[in-house]
Formats: structure tokens, C-alpha cells, sequence
């Protein structure tokens, strides 16, 4: 199992608008092309309170490369997003890391 951790940093204001995307319309498209998550997150202390940090759990490479693309390609995704930008930008930045657990990890 490979782990990808994702923290979105919002334009100041704007995480209400993220996490909403997620609850009304991202998780439901995730769940259209099998994209499966493992926790969703909000910076309590931190050096930034705009964040929202989530896990997703793929097999391998491959499947998260064929599913991310068929989700981000998607033109309900692609017009929701647009709809949920019309009072303007909402994530300011995106990093990502994939992971892989240790051998003695309780997550495998």
C-alpha cells in the first residue's frame, strides 16, 4: 500500500469553500473512479491555519495514475471546480508526498 499525502494552503478566508467541495462534491466523484481516502485533516496548531492535509491509499503507482487522471479529467469535476471558483481562487498551493510504510508501522 502506498500512502499520498496532500496539504492544500487556501488563500486566506477560503477554506470554508474547500471543505465544502470536498463534502458536497469531490468525495463523490472519488468515489465514481474508486479513489479511496484515508483521513482528512485541519491544521489546529500549525504554521498556517488555511490548510486542509489528506491521506489516500493506492496499491501502486499505476493505480494512482490511472484513477487521479480519469478524476482530474472528469468534466464534472472540472465544471464543479469551476463553479466553486466563481467568487474567486481557492487553494493557493499543493504539496504532495507518497509514502510507503515501515515494516513495523500499524498502518500497512
Amino acid at each position: 500500500m502506498i500512502y499520498e499525502m496532500r496539504v492544500y494552503r487556501c488563500v486566506p478566508g477560503r477554506l470554508p469553500a474547500l471543505l465544502r467541495r470536498f463534502e458536497t462534491v469531490t468525495l463523490k466523484l472519488w468515489d465514481k473512479h474508486g479513489i479511496r481516502q484515508a483521513g482528512f485533516f485541519t491544521t489546529l496548531v500549525g504554521t498556517s491555519n488555511q490548510e486542509l492535509t489528506y491521506l489516500l491509499a493506492w496499491d501502486s503507482m499505476a493505480e494512482r495514475e490511472a484513477k487521479w487522471t480519469a478524476f482530474a479529467t472528469d468534466p464534472a469535476w472540472l465544471t464543479a471546480r469551476a463553479e466553486s471558483e466563481k467568487d474567486g481562487q481557492i487553494v493557493d498551493n499543493i504539496v504532495n508526498q507518497f509514502l510507503q510504510p515501515t515494516a513495523f508501522s500499524s498502518v500497512r
